[in-house]
């Protein structure tokens, strides 16, 4: 009962955890397929450490240990299927991006063993209170390990460390010029003309030093054009690199600009697709908890 509840929930968590959102990956029906059962691998070893651990039997943690080493290559294999994938993208990834996607998926499948891992313990602490008990406890703990340990794995979003908001769009001659901040040359008098009637364009302040360097990635300024084009849609096509979503920074405030020419112009939803971009781990920076970052900001 215990091998089986444990399993049960820990597939479930990893379905739970597997969804398609405007990304549209992983795909639909393989890409679940493939997850789900290296899921349920993951759901049935957590599964049988509890018992194996009460008889006494350590051969399993050499199973969990194995099963780790597989789960890293679930990240190689994500990382090179994505890296495949990029050259089909309107608007890329980038490298930094694709790295995260790979490390979520590899961290799921560690939740799945991690839930099942705690229903099996809760159904073993109540296994004499019988079936009645047993199986709700145990099914509860691993509806509130799935909530709280998917809850743990969000990070914050480009709206948690930033002020974002609309700014105006300009031309010094034939450079485009968003927010005070030259972006890029634009030849063709057409596409200027394009840009002035159509483009939407936003700041992204950093509230903070540690988010002013966290915005200072270029894999981060990356992911916040795919990410909006993704979510609100461009106008371009193969070839027209003049209309391609651009981030582009202020080396004086540490502030963000992003222009683009979108599929419908809806000012708030544009606002809304920046300040979801996930911020990426492999972006994040701290440079207060070091005594030179202190004494750069005033507080050393």
């Amino acid at each position: 009962m215990t091998i089986v509840l444990a399993t049960f929930s820990g597939l479930i968590a990893r379905l739970y955890m597997l969804r398609r959102d405007y990304r549209q990956y992983p795909s639909y029906p393989q890409g679940w397929a493939i997850h789900l059962f290296i899921g349920f691998i993951g759901a049935l070893l957590g599964a049988i450490l509890v018992p194996s651990l009460i008889e006494v039997e350590f051969a399993a943690v050499s199973f969990l240990l194995m099963a780790a080493s597989q789960f890293r290559e679930v990240r190689n294999i994500e990382r090179s299927s994505l890296e495949k994938l990029e050259h089909t993208e309107l608007v890329m990834r980038g490298t930094a991006y694709i790295e995260g996607i790979a490390r979520v998926f590899e961290a799921r499948n560690y939740l799945a063993i991690w839930t099942a891992f705690i229903v099996a313990i809760v159904s073993e602490m109540t296994i004499h209170a019988g079936w009645m008990v047993q199986i709700p406890a145990a099914l509860a703990a691993g509806a509130i390990a799935a909530g709280v340990l998917n809850q743990l794995m969000r990070g914050p979003s480009i709206g948690d460390i930033a002020d974002v908001k609309m700014t105006e769009i300009g031309f010094d001659g034939p450079i485009l010029v968003v927010g005070g901040v030259s972006v890029m040359n634009v030849g063709l008098t057409t596409a200027r003309e394009r840009y002035l009637k159509q483009a939407v364009a936003a700041e992204i302040i950093p509230r903070d030093v540690e988010a002013k360097a966290t915005l200072a990635n270029i894999g981060q300024m990356q992911a916040i054009a795919h990410d909006a084009a993704a979510m609100v849609g461009v106008y371009m096509d193969v070839g027209e690199q003049e209309f391609t979503p651009l981030v582009r920074r202020d080396p004086e405030s540490g502030k963000l600009v992003m222009v683009m020419i979108p599929s419908e112009d809806n000012q708030e939803a544009f606002l809304e697709a920046v300040s979801n971009v996930p911020v990426l781990e492999t972006a994040i920076r701290k440079p207060l908890r070091s005594i030179a970052g202190r004494m750069m900001d005033g507080r050393g």
